[in-house]
C-alpha cells in the first residue's frame, strides 16, 4: 500500500547489489503496429483503476549510520493524478538494444518505476510491446495479469482485486519425493563453473524452442499409473534440461574438481497467490530451491528425477514462518547484509529457472496475432545464470542472463538447445 514499508522480499530487490533490479516481458506480434495514441488509450482504459501503477519508490536516505542503517527501509509513496498512459512510449531499439540500455539504467526518482515501450519487430510486419519494471513493484504473475488485460478479449482490471494482498493462506511449494526435503535457509551446495568467456559483464540472449522438439522431450518420460500416464510437463522438461546444461559445465571445466561437492540447487520462483487473490499486483512469490539431478548421465533419468519435483498446496502460513519474516523485515539492512554472502553465492544456487506462460489460446492485440513471449530477468548474482522460459500458444522462447562473461549467455543457450534435442531423442 502507498506509504507503507516494503516487505522483506521487495526490500531485498530494492537493495539488489548486481545492478538495477529491472526486469520485464516482451510480447511479439504479427502485423502493423498500433499508433502510440491507440496504445495509450488502451492502457488508460484497462489500467486506470490500479493504484500500484501510480506508486513511486522512496529510498530510506543516504548517509545512514548506527541504528538507522540497520532499520532503514524503502517505502511506497502515492503519486495522485498520475495517468498510466504517461508511462507509454515508443523507440526504434531492438529488444537486445533495449535490454542493453534501459535494463541497466535506474528509473528516475519521483516517477512510477515502470514503462511500456512500443518497439519495431525483427522483421517488417512485426512489432513488440516491452514492459519494463523495477522488480520491487511487480512479479511475473503481475506482468501476465497486466498484459493479458490489454489483449482483445481482456477487460479493465479491478482496483480492489489488484490490492487483495494474499493473507494467512498462501499457495506454497511442497517438494516431491525426489527432492528429499527442502534445504535449510542458508544451506550451501555445489557451485558450477560457468564458461567465463569474454569480458566479465552482464550478458543476455534469446533463442526460440522448436515446438516439435519440446513435444518430443515431454514424451520422453510419462508420469503416473499405466493407462492414465501423462507426458512430463513443460516446466519439468525445463528443469531437467537446465540440469543437463549444468552437468555439461561441470564436465567441461578443468576447475570442476575445486567447485565443491554436494547437491547442486536450482532456484525456482513459486507464485504464492491462492485462487481468490489471482489478480493481486505486487510481489507474491517465494524462491524455492530444488535439487538438480546433475549426477545422472541419462537425460531421461534426469527428467524422471524432475517429474513431480515441485508441486504446490494452499495452506495457512505457520506461526514460525510469520515470526521469521517479521523479525528479518524489522532489520532488513542487517538481515540482507548478513545473509547476502550466503544466498548470493554460486554454491547456494548456481542457476535460477523462471517460467512465465500466457496459457490462453488465440491471443490478439487490436487484431494483431501474438507470436512470442520473451522474459527479461534481472542481472543474476555473480557467477550464476538465470534461465527464463516464456510461453504462449504459438510456442516458447528461452532467455539466458549471466554476468560471468560477455559470451556466456549465448554459450549456455546453445547448450540448452543441445540438451533439449538429446532429451527429445531419448538417448544419452
Amino acid at each position: 500500500m502507498p506509504g507503507s514499508h516494503l516487505p522483506l522480499m521487495e526490500e531485498g530487490m530494492a537493495r539488489w547489489p548486481f545492478g538495477p533490479p529491472n526486469a520485464g516481458i516482451a510480447l511479439d506480434f504479427e502485423g502493423a503496429p498500433p499508433s502510440l495514441d491507440e496504445l495509450r488509450a488502451l492502457v488508460e482504459e484497462r489500467w486506470k483503476a490500479l493504484p500500484r501503477l501510480t506508486q513511486t519508490l522512496v529510498a530510506p536516505g543516504v548517509g545512514r549510520t548506527g541504528p538507522a542503517w540497520w532499520t532503514g527501509r524503502h517505502r511506497w509513496a502515492r503519486r495522485d493524478g498520475h495517468s498510466p498512459a504517461e508511462q507509454v512510449g515508443g523507440a526504434d531499439d531492438t529488444l537486445r538494444e533495449a535490454v542493453g540500455r534501459w535494463f541497466h539504467t535506474p528509473f528516475p526518482a519521483g516517477r512510477p518505476p515502470w514503462s511500456l515501450h512500443l518497439l519495431p519487430g525483427s522483421t517488417e510486419g512485426e512489432f513488440s510491446l516491452l514492459f519494463r519494471m523495477h522488480h520491487s513493484l511487480l512479479d511475473g504473475r503481475s506482468l501476465t495479469t497486466l498484459l493479458r488485460a490489454l489483449l482483445d478479449d481482456g477487460l479493465p482490471l479491478d482496483g480492489p482485486s489488484s490490492q487483495a494482498v494474499p493473507g494467512p493462506r498462501r499457495r506454497t511449494a511442497r517438494p516431491g519425493p525426489a527432492a528429499g526435503g527442502a534445504p535449510g535457509l542458508l544451506t550451501a551446495g555445489r557451485a558450477v563453473p560457468l564458461p567465463h568467456r569474454g569480458a566479465r559483464e552482464p550478458a543476455y540472449t534469446v533463442v526460440r524452442l522448436r515446438a516439435d522438439v519440446l513435444k518430443a522431450a515431454r514424451e520422453a518420460v510419462r508420469v503416473g499409473e499405466a493407462g492414465s500416464a501423462r507426458p512430463a510437463s513443460t516446466n519439468e522438461v525445463f528443469l531437467a534440461t537446465v540440469s543437463g546444461v549444468l552437468r555439461s559445465c561441470l564436465s567441461a571445466s578443468p576447475s570442476a574438481g575445486s567447485a565443491g561437492s554436494g547437491q547442486v540447487w536450482l532456484s525456482v520462483p513459486v507464485d504464492e497467490r491462492p485462487d481468490d487473490c489471482g489478480e493481486f499486483l505486487g510481489n507474491a512469490f517465494a524462491n524455492v530451491r530444488v535439487p538438480a539431478p546433475v549426477a545422472l548421465a541419462d537425460p531421461t533419468a534426469r527428467l524422471a528425477a524432475c517429474t513431480g519435483l515441485l508441486t504446490t498446496v494452499t495452506r495457512p502460513r505457520r506461526a514460525s514462518e510469520r515470526l521469521v519474516e517479521g523479525t528479518l523485515g524489522a532489520v532488513p539492512g542487517a538481515a540482507l547484509a548478513l545473509a547476502g554472502g550466503k544466498i548470493f553465492a554460486p554454491a547456494y544456487a548456481p542457476a535460477a529457472c523462471s517460467y512465465v506462460h500466457l496459457r490462453e489460446r488465440g491471443r490478439t492485440l487490436a487484431g494483431r496475432t501474438l507470436r512470442h513471449l520473451t522474459i527479461v530477468p534481472m542481472v543474476p548474482p555473480t557467477d550464476t545464470v538465470t534461465f527464463a522460459l516464456g510461453g504462449c500458444s504459438p510456442g516458447h522462447t528461452l532467455s539466458v542472463a549471466t554476468n560471468s562473461g560477455s559470451q556466456d549467455a549465448v554459450l549456455l543457450a546453445e547448450a540448452f538447445l543441445d540438451e533439449l534435442t538429446v532429451l527429445a531423442r531419448g538417448t544419452g
